[in-house]
């Protein structure tokens, strides 16, 4: 019998507009309008953090429209930490830290599915720490 290789829904299966309205039901957003601008704040903060083969593997599997968000960003020459990023993220919507931590985890969420399980271990492994509540996941620690 065959191994399974991992499923992630491509690019292709899935359309901005339905990325938009599972961020809107992931994160209970009150419009479209809020879900698209929470999304791509989320994709462009990404977009200057991931360098190298994990941001052009993640943009081949977003919509086109999520794609541009993320790849349009000139990446930082020091990324940020996943408290910074979540900091950043709030001054540029105006938020608290609060409500950007639940912005970034709702998109994220739905990043992940498109992203696929082992794009994000590598996406995780290039970031500082503190990204992996983000995505959904537990971050654990190497003991020195």
């Amino acid at each position: 019998m065959p191994v399974q290789s991992e499923y992630a829904p491509t690019a292709a299966e899935m359309t901005f507009d339905q990325m938009l309205e599972k961020v809107r039901y992931e994160g209970a957003y009150p419009t479209r309008e809020r879900a698209e601008t929470v999304v791509r704040a989320v994709l462009a903060g990404l977009g200057r953090q991931l360098t190298g083969d994990e941001r052009v593997d993640l943009a081949a599997r977003l919509p086109v429209e999520a794609a541009r968000a993320l790849a349009d960003q000139i990446p930082a020459p020091e990324p940020l930490t996943g408290w910074g990023f979540v900091k950043d993220l709030a001054t540029r919507v105006g938020g608290t830290p609060a409500t950007a931590r639940w912005d970034a985890g709702s998109v994220l969420k739905v990043v992940t599915q498109l992203a696929g399980d082992g794009l994000v271990d590598r996406i995780l492994a290039q970031l500082p720490s503190g990204y992996a509540l983000l995505f959904g996941r537990i971050e654990l620690t190497r003991a020195a």
